[in-house]
């Protein structure tokens, strides 16, 4: 499709209140280099437009509580295939001596991030849980989640994988907010040869019914995609197709991430070719223009040069993601976080000044909606302004 159809096309459609179709959203996302600019501005207007003039980010401490995982993904390099015997497990004290650290460092969440249900797999996970006196992973992660908050004041947000009704529930009650990326809402991905082919929690289906279990409990969420794992230009499309469906019913979703994929030295997928900066654009063009006023769009900084932050903000980004001034990214160890000046930076380039946020994003916040816990509410009433980002005063320096 030629760039001037392509941008009318699209404007039409934004300027009318409807949502882009599967052709259309396709056609962005095979777009020639040089549509990128009349793209690039209809997103960006359409960000300014819908979904406001800031860009943000969440100021955090990363704490891996578990890297034993059922899952095998090909380009994971986050979990171990064994731990040495009791040290499956971050011990509380470990948990709190971070959490500690990200106080005096000026952080407001926790992220916590481990291997999905360890103990179906490893007898040693299992082992280690019965010592600290839990039952499974979900359990445990439900105390330090507690702990954390109840010792230090940081706000939870965990994404625990493939977990049921009643795990997500009692969850609920001692995180902010929760988070599971979709990644691809085709099974495809998860036939023999493919990236998830021994990764039972990949199911498209079963993180999808996770996503909507979420939206029926009132949890903030956050979701996204894994670009360039193998998936076609459809199976892109239709995997941000999906997440709108489920944020039409339930209206749940406070961030979609479109994430890049990183080969990873020692992984199956190491020579893997990984997506371009023009990919990755497109990607966020079409999420952009997609989600409209419903869904904000992230993409994680220090997966970029530095030199090619201010295009994605061109392109149409909300937000950084979690940003820590202390901890690596112990999924991306190699990748080192960019300084918040070089955000501050590639984010006014194109007139957006930077924000502060919390692990729940304002909307929920300002909103008496019923997503922000009661648990929680004291807190993010004292750290947030009217707008529902993080108080000026409380900010600076962040």
């Amino acid at each position: 499709m030629k760039a001037e159809l392509l941008e009318a096309e699209v404007w039409e459609e934004a300027s009318k209140g409807m949502r882009l179709s599967f052709s259309q959203l396709s056609a962005i996302l095979q777009a020639e280099a040089s549509s990128l600019p009349a793209l690039t501005r209809l997103s960006r207007m359409v960000k300014r437009r819908f979904r406001g003039g800031f860009i943000s980010y969440s100021r955090k401490v990363f704490i891996p509580l578990t890297r034993l995982c059922r899952n095998a993904c090909k380009y994971c390099g986050f979990h171990l295939e064994e731990a040495r015997p009791g040290e499956v497990y971050l011990k509380p004290r470990q948990v709190l001596s971070i959490a500690e650290a990200g106080v005096r460092a000026g952080c407001f969440e926790a992220l916590f991030t481990l291997g999905e249900k360890p103990e179906e797999k490893y007898s040693e996970a299992r082992r280690e849980l019965r010592r600290l006196g839990y039952s499974s992973t979900i359990e445990y992660l439900y105390e330090c989640c507690r702990l954390v908050f109840k010792h230090t004041g940081l706000l939870p947000h965990s994404n625990p994988g493939v977990v049921d009704w009643e795990e997500l529930k009692a969850l609920r009650e001692v995180n902010v907010s929760l988070g599971l990326m979709l990644e691809n809402a085709s099974s495809r991905l998860c036939e023999p040869g493919g990236p998830h082919e021994f990764s039972p929690g990949k199911n498209p289906k079963l993180r999808i019914e996770v996503i909507e279990n979420a939206g029926r409990l009132r949890i903030a969420f956050t979701t996204g995609i894994l670009l360039g794992i193998g998936e076609t230009v459809g199976e892109l499309a239709e995997s941000l197709l999906t997440i709108l469906e489920i944020q039409r019913r339930y209206g749940h979703i406070q961030e979609v991430i479109i994430q890049p994929f990183r080969a990873k030295a020692g992984t199956p997928m190491e020579g893997y070719p990984e997506p371009s900066p023009l990919q990755l654009k497109k990607t966020i063009i079409a999420a952009s223009l997609l989600y409209r006023e419903a869904i904000p769009v992230q993409t994680p900084p220090n997966l970029s040069k530095p030199e090619e932050l201010a295009g994605l903000v061109e392109a149409g980004i909300d937000d950084w993601g979690g940003v820590s001034p202390i901890t690596l990214d112990y999924v991306n160890p190699e990748r080192p976080w960019p300084q918040v000046e070089v955000l501050r930076r590639a984010s006014e380039v194109w007139g957006f000044p930077l924000k502060v946020r919390l692990p729940i994003y304002p909307k929920y916040v300002v909103e008496d909606s019923g997503f922000l816990p009661e648990a929680f509410r004291e807190a993010v009433e004292r750290l947030t302004d009217r707008l529902g980002y993080v108080r000026e005063e409380l900010s600076l320096g962040a």
